[in-house]
């Protein structure tokens, strides 16, 4: 947490103040963060004026005729859009400087980051060696089936793997094996053709469903205006060990994958 719909709910909202706007530069409070901010970030960005806001998996990319700004949530991380004059709360650890107003970037845990990087961004050591996105044409069932033919590994590892395909992580990785009906132990290199495409559709839906939602919140996510995602009042197997399933009653289970809780019906997703 976040993921991709939680990060590309955020890009959206704040795509709309960092367009053509030029910063003022930024006030850190905290550079330790996963990666320590750099120290000179408040000189850099002075002066730049922003030529576009991506997202390429879980990071945000403010772009400048002179470099790119990544901004990662991390566990805990968000983005708000406040008065230059609100006081900074106890986890408020950098804001960028936008006139009357700042993108303020929260973060309790600190396992978020924000770099910078000259040069083509997509060979950043960071993006390089990504998979492709989920919601492009890049990544279909075919796609997929490649990527996972030699993978002893489960499927719902393998999909969660960002070089098969970026930003799948677990809340969404659990719902859509849901609803291709493929058990997330399943060994990945046993699924057919069929069976791949049937996912990749899943996934691409899933979270298309969760961005149009605003997300996630079971913690600490809000988007830039402080609000929660309500995507989680339509989960399916996340989070519901042992309550029936909204499709055939039977209890979900709850198991353990790669340190990770996974959830799934057994009469739905039987193999």
């Amino acid at each position: 947490m976040p993921e991709l719909p939680e990060v590309e709910t955020t890009r959206r909202g704040v795509a709309p103040y960092l367009d053509c706007a030029t910063l003022q530069g930024a006030i850190v409070r905290e550079g330790r963060l996963r990666w320590p901010v750099p120290p000179q970030l408040d000189a850099t960005l002075a002066g730049l004026t922003v030529r576009a806001v991506t997202r390429r998996a879980k990071y945000l990319l403010v772009h400048f005729d002179s470099g790119t700004l990544l901004i990662h949530l991390g566990m805990s991380g968000s983005l708000r859009y406040v008065p230059a004059d609100t006081p900074p709360q106890k986890h408020d650890h950098i804001d960028l400087k936008l006139g009357s107003h700042v993108l303020r970037y929260r973060d309790p845990r600190r396992f978020g980051a924000m770099l910078w990087h000259v040069g083509p961004v997509e060979f950043h050591s960071l993006l390089k060696d990504l998979g492709p996105e989920p919601l492009s044409d890049a990544f279909d069932g075919e796609v997929l089936h490649a990527a996972i033919a030699k993978r002893g590994t489960a499927i719902k590892l393998a999909i969660m793997d960002n070089h098969v395909v970026v930003g799948v992580g677990n809340i969404y990785a659990n719902e859509s094996l849901f609803h291709a009906g493929i058990n997330p132990s399943r060994a990945a290199r046993d699924l057919s053709l069929a069976d791949c495409k049937r996912l990749a559709s899943e996934i691409k839906r899933v979270l298309s469903l969760a961005i149009e939602a605003g997300g996630s919140t079971l913690r600490d996510f809000v988007n830039t205006e402080g609000k929660s995602g309500y995507f989680q009042q339509d989960y399916y197997v996340y989070d519901r060990q042992e309550q029936a399933c909204r499709i055939c009653s039977s209890p979900i289970r709850q198991i353990r994958q790669g340190q990770r809780s996974s959830y799934y019906c057994p009469l739905c997703q039987p193999c």
